[in-house]
């Protein structure tokens, strides 16, 4: 009896410290850097007017691949820097002059945040984020309302929210959502129609799969 309880607890033992050592070896700790690929839905909530001609500024959606970089600072904290590149129509709903079509733009908007993580060891690990974004007109096309059209770059902040979902030691799903205040002043025809701080502040959503170094 005294050798199967023996046997018993050995084995409970050997479970045990299967079951904890995975968790230790996956679990993100200082010094780790972790990349992720996502796709991300960049949804602008527009709103701003023209000046001369009133109307209301409005920008399309962009669905688009994404790479961000997150490193630990420490097991709880860690900074995420995410590269992608957007492009948007550009047009003016109910002006005086009636809907105005600006054309297209692309933005490139890298987005620094800092993070908490609160599970770090644990298979679902949650964190939330806040940082800067500095919004850069990469390119645009002047559409048929204009003869030209230009765009500020501009910094703005952002906050984030997401969840990690380990698959393994180094791979993990991820799930992400971020909110970026930042605005953008539009200058038509060389000054003679400005749209001013026009806010841009999209939502951008993201799914992907992260890989851990």
């Amino acid at each position: 009896m005294a050798q199967k309880r023996t046997s018993a607890v050995l084995i409970a033992a050997v479970i045990s410290s299967a079951m904890i050592v995975p968790t230790a070896v996956a679990a993100k700790d200082a010094g780790d850097i972790l990349v992720r690929l996502r796709g991300i839905g960049f949804m602008t909530d527009t709103s701003g007017t023209t000046d001369t001609l009133g109307g209301s500024a409005r920008t399309s959606d962009a669905y688009v691949p994404e790479l961000d970089f997150t490193y630990f600072i420490t097991k709880n904290i860690a900074a995420e820097l995410i590269l992608a590149t957007t492009k948007h129509s550009v047009e003016v709903k109910s002006s005086s002059s009636g809907d105005l079509d600006l054309g297209t733009v692309s933005l490139i908007p890298p987005v620094l945040t800092l993070q908490y993580h609160f599970l770090p060891a644990g298979t679902i690990s949650p964190y939330i984020g806040a940082g800067i974004s500095y919004v850069i007109v990469a390119g645009h096309n002047t559409g048929r309302s204009a003869t030209s059209v230009s765009y500020s770059n501009e910094f703005g902040y952002a906050f984030q929210a997401g969840v990690d979902y380990r698959l393994n030691d180094v791979w993990s799903l991820n799930f992400d959502v971020k909110k970026i205040f930042v605005d953008t002043d539009i200058r038509v025809n060389g000054g003679a129609i400005n749209a001013n701080n026009t806010d841009l502040d999209p939502w951008v959503v993201g799914f992907g799969l992260g890989y851990k170094f």
